[in-house]
């Protein structure tokens, strides 16, 4: 480590202060700091320290986050397979059959190889997209402000390709990623100042601007046209309840099935038990706040059990207890993930109750009486992203006509 610390040393002599390439300065220290702390540290005892800074908790989430990859790879892998005809396959046609043949894994759901190849095939390149895009934007915008790249791309660059479905375009992944890090991020300051989590920012806008390739029932399940095995359908569970005879359980099936994720959906937010692992390091670490993820678990139960009280013959959804609806969607996977994101959530801790269970609350709701999108998590989050800040605001007032009324 000494040697690899005077290497860097020599190697970053010309980006420092009077250096030939003083200007590229930020991207030197963003290498540098990769293996070590920076240079600059408080040498006082007048400053507060802490011992979580922005690049521990980066790699604390991404390393929460792993869980979900691993889900990410292999159901996508194992919807494809299970939609593809055996007889049809040998005829498939790309680059990603060209490198499976190559492999020879195959095409059987059967198989784990099989579906975690599959399944990286279709993850890691929406990936790689996603990761060279963001952080040449970064760098871009650190060398203009002649500011240090910090890490904060590097969760938002894994959240994002996990909320897409396994059939989004390439350059769709690249305009949305191109949205988020200018528009939600950047132009309010960069990390840290961006008032919407640039994750969802993101997907919203290939939502709106590309529809027909982000929803529907086509684009969740990684299988070419004409390949599928007959009367096959990639509908998510939450697009299968409304109007199915029987309830609930005859669209969705097992809770445990459910639970476990092995479902048509986006990649990586399937798996509430993949979310669960996730949620229990985020917490064991202190990174993720306990009240976040209580208040959206309280209001989902508030709202649910309410609503099946009242029941409905027509209305599938109002029957649905609130245990199916924690596994079914992006439920889990926002409550540990988007939910918890310390720079868009309330800073109070009143404010986070109240922020948790309105969107615990808002997302049953919608889901239950808006029949053209049931899946509500992302805008839900976005709307009270908005609203955060006006929810710490009056916290912060209650607070002072409490402490105005003790004194006179």
């Amino acid at each position: 480590m000494r040697a690899l610390r005077q290497l860097l040393d020599r190697v970053g002599k010309p980006f420092h202060k009077g250096g030939k390439y003083e200007r590229f300065f930020p991207l030197y220290e963003a290498a540098d700091t990769f293996f070590y702390s920076p240079g600059d540290v408080t040498k006082t005892g007048a400053h507060v320290r802490d011992a979580m800074d922005l690049k521990r908790m980066m790699i604390l989430v991404v390393i929460a986050v792993l869980p979900c990859v691993f889900m990410a790879f292999y159901n996508t892998g194992l919807q494809a397979n299970l939609a593809i005809d055996p007889a049809k396959a040998g005829a498939l046609e790309g680059w990603r059959h060209a490198v499976i043949r190559l492999l020879g894994v195959g095409y059987s759901a059967d198989s784990f190889i099989a579906n975690v190849v599959h399944g990286g095939l279709y993850f890691l390149p929406l990936y790689i997209v996603t990761m060279v895009v963001g952080l040449s934007l970064e760098v871009m915008f650190s060398v203009v402000r002649r500011i240090e790249v910090n890490e904060g791309f590097f969760v938002s660059g894994m959240l994002f390709p996990l909320i897409l479905p396994p059939t989004t375009p390439l350059w769709q992944a690249a305009l949305g990623v191109a949205f988020g890090v200018i528009l939600v991020k950047e132009v309010f300051g960069g990390t840290g100042m961006n008032f919407m989590n640039p994750a969802l920012a993101m997907r919203a806008f290939l939502f709106f601007a590309y529809p027909a390739a982000i929803s529907g029932d086509k684009v969740w399940t990684a299988a070419p046209d004409g390949a599928t095995v007959d009367g096959f359908s990639g509908a998510t569970v939450l697009s299968k309840i409304r109007g199915i005879e029987g309830g609930y359980e005859s669209a969705v099936g097992s809770w445990s099935n459910a639970f476990i994720g092995l479902e048509p959906g986006s990649m990586g937010e399937t798996s509430a038990l993949a979310c669960l692992i996730g949620a229990l390091i985020l917490l064991f670490t202190g990174v993720g706040s306990w009240r976040l993820m209580l208040a959206m678990c309280l209001g989902t139960i508030a709202m649910a059990t309410g609503l099946n009280a009242i029941g409905s013959s027509t209305n599938p959804w109002m029957n649905v207890p609130f245990w199916w609806h924690m596994v079914m969607g992006g439920w889990a996977f926002a409550m540990v993930f988007m939910v918890t994101d310390p720079v868009t959530a309330p800073h109070s801790d009143v404010g986070r109750w109240v922020y948790g269970l309105l969107i615990g609350a808002l997302v049953v709701l919608i889901r239950v009486f808006n029949p053209a999108y049931p899946e509500s998590v992302m805008l839900v989050i976005l709307f009270m992203n908005v609203v955060a800040p006006t929810i710490d605001y009056f916290v912060v007032q209650a607070n002072i006509r409490r402490r105005l009324a003790r004194r006179g």
